[in-house]
């Protein structure tokens, strides 16, 4: 197995080589994941309850947080429904988000954790590398987890999907943003042959 590609297993599923240090970047990265999303319902909080919770109507203001729970219907920039006045989309946001916005987040912090869990449960052999194997809900839970991840560093990092962000590939090693960069474009690779596995 090449280390820090996916590969298919036999039988359904992905694994992966990892090593001690990208076994805590990567848990890491989920635990910071975790911390910007926020906590969820209490265990004993009512289902019944939660079923019927309403969610925030106003986007979030961390650029990070906007890029995970965006805009449903365009953002204030003008850049929605053609045809359709800006107080109206507005409002369908606002009422789109607050009835989904509670499931998302619930969604994309079990990714998450189950990316925590799954690392938590690796212990290096002796050549310093544990293999990973996601099977059953797993290889979403991580491809999840892995886009929310992609999409945090590249708010913080000011890469948009039409950006030409290429001067960023190309900083020098004494940039404070070059980690992150790295780091973008190392979890790029795993979403790229986790996504091919499946």
């Amino acid at each position: 197995m090449g280390g820090g590609t996916f590969e298919e297993l036999k039988g359904g599923g992905a694994a992966i080589a990892l090593d001690e240090i990208e076994i805590s970047i990567l848990r890491s990265l989920a635990v910071q994941l975790l911390e910007l999303i926020g906590p969820g319902e209490p265990e004993d909080a009512d289902p019944l309850a939660a079923l019927f919770a309403e969610g925030p109507s106003e986007p979030p203001s961390d650029p990070a947080l906007a890029r995970l729970f965006p805009d449903a219907y365009g953002s204030p920039d003008g850049t929605g429904d053609q045809g359709v006045d800006q107080a109206e989309l507005t409002a369908r946001s606002a009422e789109f988000r607050r009835f989904t916005e509670t499931d998302l987040r619930t969604r994309k912090r079990e990714d998450a954790l189950a990316v925590v869990r799954s690392l938590d449960g690796l212990t290096p052999a002796g050549d310093g590398a544990a293999v990973l194997e996601l099977t059953g809900e797993l290889p979403l839970r991580w491809l999840g987890a892995l886009n929310d991840l992609r999409l945090t560093i590249a708010a913080r990092l000011d890469i948009t999907e039409d950006d030409e962000s290429a001067v960023l590939f190309r900083l020098p090693d004494d940039d404070p943003r070059k980690p992150m960069v790295m780091a973008y474009l190392w979890l790029g690779g795993l979403q790229e042959t986790l996504i091919e596995t499946l």
